[in-house]
């Protein structure tokens, strides 16, 4: 989906029922800039084949939004054609929460023959845990050609949560800090995570994009937003009140 001249939207990747993950990526006049590599390495080939087909002749980088793993599952991926990926300097996970992942998913299969021939394999089929090799400290501006992207700390959900910023067409990428469709996940916080999760909302409203993609869930306008951020707002106040999750 081409969100404006140079913005596009991957929406409705496979995850895990009933999630599905979104990525995108910006089209400089040299650099591509692909945003989140997929839930695993399938994902990140359809990612990397539209981004090389806009652009054929771009350097193409890539960076995560933050560090779960439907966000950088690609990542190895991208890594093994040697293009850089960038995420926060936190962003790594550990090979036994890689291998608790696969368990999870072969555990909701509903069939037992299935999950008795661990089926989940398949879908973490070359997949390799692959953390960025780029580091992002601070609020970062990455020139494309012609454009700018501007990398935004926005920490709440994870405290390794970017957003990707183009000023120049009022587009924003923002992975797991806003959803549209589907509660927000709140179960890998608590409540001081919750406190800079809103004030990453507050940071984000006052930029006033035309267009948000979250990490999952729908393409958002400017007139749609104002709804879903006072939702997650209100699961966030409720949360640090309760001192848990709605969901737990």
């Amino acid at each position: 989906m081409q969100i404006s001249p140079h913005c596009f939207a991957l929406t409705g990747l496979g995850y895990v029922s009933p999630w599905c993950v979104n990525a995108g990526f910006v089209a400089g006049d040299s650099t591509t800039l692909v945003i989140d590599t997929g839930g695993n390495w399938m994902a990140a080939q359809t990612i990397h084949g539209y981004a090389r087909a806009v652009h054929p002749e771009n350097r193409i980088m890539a960076v995560n939004t933050e560090n779960h793993f439907d966000h950088v599952g690609g990542n190895g991926y991208f890594r093994g054609l040697g293009i850089d990926v960038y995420g926060h300097a936190e962003n790594f996970r550990t090979a036994e929460e890689f291998a608790a992942e696969i368990t999870e998913f072969n555990d909701a299969i509903p069939d037992s023959l299935r999950r008795q021939r661990k089926e989940a394999n398949a879908f973490f089929y070359r997949t390799e845990l692959t953390a960025p090799n780029r580091k992002i400290l601070e609020d970062t501006i990455f020139d494309l050609g012609g454009l700018i992207a501007e990398v935004l700390l926005t920490p709440g959900h994870t405290p390794t949560n970017l957003s990707i910023w183009i000023p120049q067409e009022r587009v924003l990428y923002v992975g797991d800090c806003i959803v549209s469709q589907y509660r927000p996940n709140l179960e890998a916080g608590n409540s001081e995570d919750w406190r800079q999760w809103l004030a990453s909302l507050d940071r984000i409203e006052s930029l006033r994009p035309a267009f948000v993609l979250g990490g999952h869930g729908d393409l958002l306008s400017a007139a749609e937003l104002p709804t879903t951020i006072k939702i997650i707002r209100n699961d966030l106040r409720e949360a640090i009140a309760q001192g848990l999750s709605p969901n737990q």
